[in-house]
């Protein structure tokens, strides 16, 4: 018997007795299609946070003033050779605020890995413009080096030049939506009783609710003190070298603000270790749910089992008028094994489209980042295709062995 006519002979099986055959499928359809969906929620979610991440850019790190030894998100993060990476609020190491200064910003641009730096001053201000009033956030920074390390995209306009002093950009949420009237380039604004100008307004998404300025000319509207800074961020020429960048960092600044590890007064933030936790930790949350959804899986294949013993017992005369034409116990052995890998692919099929339908349902209805991949599709058939292999192989075993006088004797 040839392979060809073992799946004609297989296929045929399974269309004439069609309401058994759908039955057995649907425990391998529900398991696969619940494995998809599940699996593709946390990929969205994955790919989300990876976006959301990217926008801080990986090869930029962020230095504030204050440590915290919390735990939890706001804690510690541990990066490269043993290196503390904190996202943390303010903790003083004495009673005096700790601030970051001038010679922060030498040591940091002392690094062989750091190609840019951008000292930051962020605060609260007044916004006014045409008699309406918010309350924005102001964002003071180096022109020279906002662009290299900050995601800001410009809709029309320019940023703010190294000799500006009364110019801002805006958001494009303060710019078309805030105020009755738009605000265009050329328009003047005042911050805290000061005059600007806006010279550039970002795309919408690149920070829509800021306003940027000089870093100068933020401390005259800020509560922060002149000469100190709220943030330093330095762009890196190798992102391999992250983690001894911080390390070499951690050290310095330690150093020459003659703190130990025990008394430190500032952190550092590092979205590339960031990201790396937060994958980890959604990756470890995907397997968990999708070894939940797998238990759907092990009763459909119980089920291709039970169908498999079931048509063993229905077809042991055919079987024994097959054997005693010729056929051998590898050929009956094969027909039977076809026959279950045929479940295990349709259900394997039929469950994928069932769970890309479930993912766009909550995607769409459900407002979850959902993401369906090619590789997923294809590991989710090829899976369910071995485990009906693999349910099939007991009652191919037993079909095989039957004896020919026995199995026509059979009623």
């Amino acid at each position: 018997m040839k392979l060809a006519d073992s799946f004609r002979l297989s296929l045929n099986s399974i269309l004439h007795r069609r309401l058994r055959a759908w039955l057995t499928l649907l425990g391998i359809i529900i398991g696969v299609a619940a494995v998809v969906s599940i699996i593709s929620i946390a990929e969205g979610a994955n790919a989300s946070v990876q976006q959301n991440l990217n926008s801080f850019g990986a090869d930029v790190l962020t230095i504030n003033a204050g440590f915290s030894r919390a735990g939890g998100f706001g804690g510690n993060f541990r990066g490269g050779g043993g290196m503390r990476v904190v996202i943390g609020e303010n903790f003083a190491a004495s009673a005096k605020e700790p601030t970051l200064g001038n010679l922060d910003i030498i040591v940091v641009r002392g690094n062989p890995n750091v190609m840019y730096v951008n000292q930051t001053v962020s605060g609260r201000g007044e916004l006014v413009f045409l008699s309406e009033k918010i309350n924005a956030n102001i964002q003071g920074v180096n022109p020279a080096t906002v662009l290299q390390t900050d995601n800001l995209q410009l809709e029309s306009g320019r940023m703010v030049g190294p000799s500006d002093s009364g110019t801002v950009v805006i958001g494009s949420r303060i710019a078309n939506d805030t105020f009755k009237q738009p605000i265009t380039l050329g328009r003047r604004v005042s911050i805290e009783g000061k005059p600007f100008t806006v010279v550039g307004i970002l795309r919408e998404g690149s920070d829509d609710g800021s306003v940027y300025m000089n870093y100068t000319s933020a401390w005259d509207v800020t509560d922060v003190n002149i000469n100190t800074y709220s943030a330093i961020k330095a762009k890196l020429r190798d992102v391999s070298l992250v983690d001894d960048t911080l390390a070499r960092l951690t050290s310095s600044l330690q150093i020459s603000r003659k703190v130990t590890e025990r008394t430190q007064d500032f952190s550092i933030f590092s979205p590339a270790a960031i990201r790396e936790q937060i994958s980890s930790a959604l990756d470890s949350l995907a397997l968990f749910l999708a070894a939940i959804a797998a238990v759907s899986l092990i009763v459909g294949a119980v089920g291709i089992a039970n169908s498999m013993f079931t048509s063993v017992l229905e077809k042991t005369r055919e079987i024994g008028i097959m054997k005693a034409l010729g056929s051998t116990n590898n050929e009956i052995l094969q027909l039977f094994v076809i026959e279950s890998a045929l479940f295990g692919l349709l259900g394997g099929i039929a469950g994928v489209l069932l769970g890309i339908i479930i993912s766009l349902a909550l995607s769409q209805f459900a407002s979850l980042n959902t993401l369906v991949t090619p590789q997923l599709m294809l590991v989710a058939i090829g899976i369910s295709t071995v485990i009906g292999v693999l349910s099939g192989i007991m009652p191919a075993r037993a079909a095989s062995k039957l004896k020919p006088v026995e199995a026509l004797r059979y009623e």
